[in-house]
């Protein structure tokens, strides 16, 4: 192969690829969830999912994840996944014997409006959720 032929060949290459920003899918999300749960049922109840159901940006948007009527021994992990976002899984907290409070609150970035996903699993084995569909104005994740 000549010199010219490789680059020639080379300059078409971006016309053949399309890239487009990778997005999750349902399966994905009741992957992640699955993962978390080890297949346990969900249940509805017990975690509260603080988030703005209407976001103006969403590349920062402020998330807090909390079980105000269950006893903070009980709690043995907290997870929060999304349904659009590039990964599903977006962020697991453990929590050990000294921890003291058992609520998280963090930033994330969305995609695009989708929904969001909190489980908690309490050391009993039993798996609590929330789900809020969250409406995002200006996209982010998209690059």
């Amino acid at each position: 192969m000549k010199r010219r032929q490789l680059l020639s060949g080379a300059a078409g290459l971006p016309l053949v690829l399309q890239l487009r920003p990778a997005r999750a899918t349902p399966e994905a999300l009741a992957a992640a969830v699955r993962s978390f749960t080890g297949g346990t049922p969900l249940r509805e109840g017990k975690v509260r999912l603080d988030v703005a159901t209407l976001v103006d940006n969403g590349n920062t948007v402020p998330v807090g994840i909390s079980l105000p009527d269950t006893p903070p021994a009980e709690v043995a992990a907290i997870a929060l996944f999304n349904e659009r976002n590039p990964q599903s899984d977006v962020a697991r907290f453990h929590f050990g014997p000294g921890a003291g409070a058992r609520s998280v609150a963090t930033r994330i970035r969305l995609a695009t409006s989708q929904q969001l996903v909190a489980v908690a699993r309490l050391a009993d084995g039993s798996c609590w959720v929330q789900r809020v569909d969250v409406v995002v104005t200006l996209a982010a994740c998209i690059e």
